[in-house]
C-alpha cells in the first residue's frame, strides 16, 4: 500500500501508471537498473533473443519482479547448451536455414547435430541462463587476463553522469575507458556548481567536469576486482551520433569497437603512452593485469 502511495504519482506523471510488463533486451540490463523499476513498482524481465530464431526468444524470465542479473528460463521447444569455452549453443524447429547469398557465414553459426553458435557467452545461475558478453568481445592483457568488458560498462553506466562507456586493455598492462558524458545531467550538475559552459564539448572538457567522472569511475572501481579496475579514462569531445557518418556506433547504440578505437586512436593512445604509464605506476604501484 505505501508503495503505491509513494510512487504511483511518479509513474502517473511519467504515463507508466498502466504497465503491467516492461520486457528488456538487446544487453544484459544492469542489476541497479533494475533494482529501481522493481522499486517504483514497475515489473521489469529480461529476454533475449536473436534474429537468427526467427523473432522467438532463447531464454526469458517468468513471474512477477524477477531476480536481476540473468534472462532467465528456456522456453518449451528449445534447447540450450553451454560450449566448452561457454558459447551459448541453440537448436530449435524455428533456427533459419542461413544467411541469403553467405554460404561460409551460414556454415561457421550452423554447426553440427543442428546446434547454432550465437556467438554470446553464458552461464547456468541456478537453472536460469546468465549472459555474459559476446564472445569476440573479450579482452585479454598483457598478463593473460580475461575480461568482460560488457560487465564493467554496464556499472560504470548505471552512473547518472555516463551516457555511454567503452572499456579498452586488449593486450595491455591494465584497463582504461573512452566516456560519454550523459550531457543532460552533467549540464544540470555544471548549472548547480557554477560551471560555466557552451555545449557538449565545453562541457565535456571542463576540468571539474573531469574531475566529478573521476569519482564516478572510482566508485565503480570498488565493485571491481584489481585486474578490473578502470586505471585512466578519456570523455569523449562529442556524442556519439548514429546518424552521423562514419560514426561508430549503431542506430540501436551498439558500439563497434574496432571503429570506436580507430575514431578515437588520440585518446586512446593518450592513455597508454610512456608518460601516463609512469603516472600510474607512481600512484597505485606497478601495473600488472
Amino acid at each position: 500500500a505505501w508503495r503505491a502511495l509513494v510512487f504511483r504519482p511518479i509513474l502517473n506523471k511519467i504515463g507508466f501508471d498502466q504497465l503491467e510488463l516492461v520486457a528488456s533486451g538487446g544487453a544484459p540490463l544492469p542489476a541497479e537498473t533494475m533494482a529501481v523499476w522493481h522499486m517504483l513498482g514497475v515489473n521489469v524481465v529480461e529476454m533475449y533473443g536473436q534474429t537468427e530464431t526467427a523473432g522467438g526468444i532463447i531464454a526469458g524470465q517468468r513471474g512477477p519482479f524477477a531476480r536481476p542479473g540473468d534472462v532467465g528460463t528456456i522456453p518449451e521447444g528449445i534447447e540450450v547448451k553451454l560450449a566448452e569455452d561457454g558459447e551459448i549453443l541453440v537448436r530449435s524447429p524455428d533456427l533459419f536455414d542461413g544467411y541469403w547469398g553467405n554460404r561460409e557465414a551460414s556454415q561457421a553459426v550452423l554447426g553440427d547435430g543442428g546446434w547454432m553458435h550465437t556467438g554470446d557467452v553464458g552461464e547456468w545461475r541456478g537453472g536460469n541462463l546468465r549472459l555474459i558478453d559476446r564472445a569476440r568481445d573479450f579482452l585479454v592483457t598483457s598478463g593473460g587476463k580475461t575480461i568482460s568488458p560488457s560487465f564493467i560498462e554496464n556499472i560504470l553506466r548505471a552512473s547518472p553522469y555516463i551516457a555511454e562507456a567503452i572499456v579498452l586493455g586488449h593486450g595491455r598492462k591494465y584497463l582504461t575507458a573512452l566516456i560519454e558524458i550523459d550531457f543532460d545531467t552533467a549540464a544540470e550538475w555544471a548549472r548547480s556548481n557554477d560551471v560555466a559552459y557552451t555545449g557538449f564539448t565545453s562541457l565535456a572538457q571542463n576540468a571539474r567536469v573531469t574531475t566529478l567522472i573521476g569519482g564516478e569511475v572510482d566508485r565503480a572501481n570498488g565493485q571491481f576486482a584489481r585486474v578490473e579496475q578502470i586505471k585512466a579514462f578519456r570523455i569523449l569531445p562529442k556524442v556519439l551520433d548514429p546518424e552521423e557518418e562514419g560514426e561508430p556506433v549503431t542506430p540501436t547504440r551498439k558500439v563497434k569497437r574496432d571503429q570506436m578505437y580507430d575514431r578515437f586512436k588520440t585518446l586512446v593512445d593518450e592513455m597508454y603512452d610512456d608518460e601516463e604509464e609512469k603516472r600510474l605506476a607512481d600512484t597505485a604501484g606497478a601495473l600488472t593485469a
